[in-house]
């Protein structure tokens, strides 16, 4: 997935980071710490007999949202407007009287206590839930209760100055910390949060796919014919499965790619058609140790819902749009995590 720069006419930059590693200029600068606290057991793994309602679930992705007038530091936010579409999800008098207030001033707001109750239950959630924060790249758990967390709205990066702004201007959710320096963009990269009574994570279990090219007899054994030019066959290993992955070109340009899973049986149990047809300004991701140094791994596997068959994801940069988790099921269907990219 892909780290989101975007950039408003006053220098707001919002950085969304929904599983995908880019590199960050390190600043060393002393952090002010406005972070919620994790509690005490926020590293521990709920119990293995903790069943997760997956019939309204939902998974979002965190944002880094920093200006020029904040010398480079930066809020942690994530974004619920994906799902809380409310046309009224912000106080009304501040836009009477935004003609008195700065556009910096318009940029960042705190819900007040009638709309934050308005927001939590439009996800339905209550104060006693909790966020859980998972970033699957290093295993740390976080669990953040939710009466901790400021209700905020910052202004979307297409907003200019000098025009009037409304809700729908907005970008709505909790704030997780304010006024961090950027070395904390790696704490944020490949990690995925959820709001809830329960941890819907697997603890480590994930991991960054190793591909390396396979013979051309793999490409004729697991993959049926197609009208495009078969390119490379790469192939990965995960516990007891093998991954193969076959790239498909048209004129030399990859239209898509096709994966297939086979179990230790040598059984095909899963396979998927990956392309960026119908997609707006999709693109095919680097493959690990293939197109990338190494050290940015952008596809993924292993288990990371509790409950669930082992996912895979990372293969499309979205530049609009939202990513996607796949599951090795073709029973079940992908978990969108919800960005807010909108444009």
């Amino acid at each position: 997935m892909q780290r989101m720069l975007m950039k408003t006419k006053t220098a707001l930059v919002l950085l969304s980071l929904p599983l995908a590693i880019v590199s960050c200029k390190k600043e060393e600068k002393k952090t002010v710490d406005n972070t919620a606290k994790p509690t005490v057991d926020s590293i521990k793994t709920a119990k293995a007999e903790d069943k997760i309602d997956y019939s309204n679930f939902n998974i979002y992705s965190i944002s880094l949202i920093s200006s020029a007038q904040k010398d480079a530091l930066a809020d942690v936010f994530i974004s619920v407007s994906d799902i809380y579409t409310e046309p009224h999800s912000i106080q009304e008098e501040v836009f009477k009287n935004q003609k008195n207030a700065s556009y910096e001033e318009m940029q960042y707001l705190e819900l007040d206590p009638q709309h934050r109750k308005k927001m939590l239950d439009g996800l339905h959630l209550t104060e006693n839930d909790s966020l859980y924060l998972y970033n699957y790249e290093f295993n740390k758990l976080q669990k953040l209760p939710l009466n901790k967390l400021k209700a905020v709205a910052y202004l979307d990066a297409y907003s200019m100055e000098g025009n009037e702004v409304d809700p729908a201007s907005y970008m709505v959710g909790f704030q997780l910390a304010a006024q961090q320096n950027n070395d904390i963009y790696d704490q944020y990269n490949n990690a995925v949060a959820y709001f809830g009574n329960k941890n819907p994570f697997v603890e480590g279990k994930m991991k960054p796919f190793a591909w390396k090219k396979a013979g051309p007899d793999i490409s004729k054994k697991y993959f049926t014919q197609s009208r495009l030019k078969a390119g490379n066959t790469y192939q990965a290993q995960y516990e007891n499965l093998t991954y193969y992955l076959q790239e498909y070109l048209e004129d030399d340009i990859m239209m898509e790619r096709k994966l297939v899973v086979i179990n230790d049986r040598n059984e095909k149990t899963f396979e998927k058609t990956i392309t960026t047809a119908g997609s707006d300004g999709a693109e095919f991701s680097p493959l690990n140790g293939i197109g990338t140094d190494g050290t940015n791994a952008m596809q993924w596997t292993g288990y990371l819902f509790k409950g669930k068959p082992p996912v895979a994801f990372g293969f499309m940069v979205q530049s609009f749009g939202c990513p996607s988790i796949t599951f090795l099921d073709k029973n079940e269907k992908d978990f969108t995590i919800n960005c807010d990219n909108r444009h």
